[in-house]
């Protein structure tokens, strides 16, 4: 009944009984970049850290890999550890739900988000960046999914992920570290809207169509296919059984209702 069945779900491969799927891979691969990060600095090698790290003035000058080579220096720390575990987990989970696809675009907006949006600050305000961002993206498109999922202290997910949004802001606010802050709610308000996109919770404006010139006759009002009546109602049926009937907006009670009406006609 899920509109996302598919083999893409499956894991990679298996590793001693433990299924891989793609952000374990990506864990594997920020962790080599640690230790070779490690390395450059005991060795005191400063020229990676001058050609690859994130700079808005760069990459107006044309430097432009320096928006995908900024995530792959990072220093050891324990919010590193903390990061990766936020990635193998959260990301793991969003992977068997969406697909490996899916999970790659989230992945890959939430990679490109923060450079993108210093370099569109960057003719106003030179800003920096070094090491991977955006992993507590994944934790919000997790919490968007399953708003109601309890964590400790019963804490339903939704209230953690404000919880958690507030301190950091205020820590970045207390430290006056504008940058830091403004990534925090861009990676956050990208994987929310990325999610709900995903589950059709969204529509987008329109740009209204010129005005037809002749007159036409009046056509019969387009009949929604069966597949598609067939897959808003398996969606709603889905966040249902997920998240409670009560979790259903005012508009997906309407669909639910006028997919169940038409669902009906066909059977009789």
């Amino acid at each position: 009944m899920t509109r996302y069945s598919s083999h893409e779900p499956q894991p990679i491969t298996w590793l001693s009984g433990h299924a891989i799927y793609t952000a374990h891979v990506i864990v594997a691969a920020y962790v080599a970049s640690l230790i070779v990060t490690a390395l450059l600095m005991a060795l005191k090698v400063d020229a990676p850290f001058a050609w690859l790290g994130f700079a808005s003035g760069a990459v107006w000058r044309g430097e432009i890999w320096r928006l995908v080579s900024y995530a792959w220096l990072n220093e050891p720390s324990l919010w590193f550890v903390i990061d990766m575990l936020l990635l193998a987990w959260f990301g793991s989970e969003l992977e068997k739900f969406f697909g490996r696809r899916v999970f790659l675009t989230l992945f890959a907006g939430l990679y490109f988000v923060t450079p993108l949006l210093f370099t569109a600050l960057g003719p106003w305000w030179s800003t920096s960046l070094l090491g991977q961002s955006g992993t507590f993206g994944l934790f919000i498109a997790y919490v968007t999914l399953h708003p109601g999922v309890s964590f400790f202290l019963n804490l339903q997910a939704r209230w953690i992920a404000w919880i958690l949004l507030g301190i950091y802001s205020l820590i970045h606010l207390s430290r006056r570290d504008v940058a830091s802050l403004l990534s925090l709610w861009a990676t956050a308000g990208f994987a929310f809207v990325f999610v709900r996109q995903e589950q059709g919770a969204l529509s987008w404006p329109r740009l209204p169509r010129p005005a037809r010139q002749a007159a036409e006759q009046p056509t019969a009002p387009r009949i929604q296919p069966r597949d598609e009546v067939q897959r808003t109602l398996d969606r709603l049926l889905d966040k249902i059984a997920r998240d409670g009937v009560h979790s259903l907006t005012a508009a997906e009670r309407a669909q639910l209702e006028e997919a169940r009406r038409r669902l009906l006609q066909r059977r009789g």
